[in-house]
């Protein structure tokens, strides 16, 4: 169990059962369990082992320590030629999931080594927080930087299991990034399944909570709680695969391309510009190249 207090002393097998924890329906995988906010203190084991131990008293010794200390996290920012900024963010705080845990900050290291290849319009700003407590953290520091310029954001989680696709909206589901990602992901796999905010679980509570209200979502592969081997040993190395990683990275590479080549463009010219020499307007009218020339003046106007 994560955040267990320290205890030494010796118990009942009645006892220690209350602080076991494993799946009957998943006999040879270990839970993972936590207890952030609760002292507390717990064993995960394979439910195979459980049914082994026999009835008598058990020493019970763990070795740890509750002391005030200081919450440490990562984070890169890459100017572009725009203050205004892309979030990614994503959480480093239980490695030994593949899945629901380290193909995040893999993902996120590869496209920040992506953005450093070429100058770009917009900023980016890679975080590698503890998950919900270390976002938290991050907003407090950065709250005033977040509110004024982040543009569309990106939790990074769950993208290296299972072939599907996945997607998380914002609180809103109206912002450039959701958006961009349902015009990406129609374009990849239409048939990928879309989540309501409500069944949201991780840092993008804190992200799109109302006060904050930031434009960030999740696009992942199979989503969290959805797959069994989810806070388990069995969302390991051998649960993710290359070829889905390579999916999720190419959909988010294709997001941050749509938004940086996005732009709203505007006459700076009172009446019709002059197109003709510029080898925009034909030398000799027709009724057909005029139509065709007004269709892109009337594009040009949106």
């Amino acid at each position: 169990m994560s955040y267990s207090v320290p205890v030494n002393l010796i118990i009942s097998k009645n006892e220690l059962e209350k602080h076991l924890y494993s799946l009957p329906n998943i006999p040879e995988a270990i839970p993972y369990v936590t207890s952030y906010y609760r002292e507390d203190w717990g064993f995960c084991l394979k439910h195979s082992l459980r049914s082994q131990l026999v009835e008598g008293n058990y020493k019970v010794f763990i070795d740890s320590e509750l002391k005030d200390g200081a919450l440490s996290y990562g984070e890169l920012f890459i100017q572009g030629k725009s203050d205004k900024e892309i979030l990614v963010s994503t959480y480093i705080c239980h490695p030994s999931m593949g899945n629901n845990e380290v193909s995040g900050p893999a993902l996120a290291t590869f496209l920040a080594k992506w953005v450093m290849t070429s100058e770009r319009k917009y900023s980016y700003r890679f975080v590698f927080v503890p998950e919900i407590i270390g976002s938290l953290c991050f907003i407090k520091t950065r709250l005033n930087e977040l509110k004024k310029n982040t543009i569309a954001g990106f939790n990074l989680t769950c993208v290296g299991g299972l072939q599907e696709y996945s997607f998380l909206p914002s609180r809103t589901g109206d912002t450039i990034a959701d958006r961009v990602s349902k015009l990406i992901l129609n374009e990849i796999d239409p048939t990928y399944k879309t989540y309501s905010f409500l069944e949201r679980g991780s840092d993008e509570r804190n992200y799109c909570s109302p006060l904050l209200d930031l434009p960030v979502v999740s696009i992942m592969r199979s989503k969290y709680g959805t797959y069994k081997e989810y806070h388990t040993s069995l969302d390991n190395l051998d649960f993710i695969a290359p070829k889905y990683f390579q999916g999720s990275y190419d959909v988010h590479t294709k997001c941050f391309e749509l938004i940086e080549n996005n732009s709203i463009y505007m006459s700076n010219t009172i009446g019709e510009p002059q197109l003709g020499r510029r080898g925009l307007y034909p030398t000799n009218s027709s009724e057909t190249t005029a139509s065709a020339v007004m269709d892109i003046l009337n594009l040009l106007a949106y």
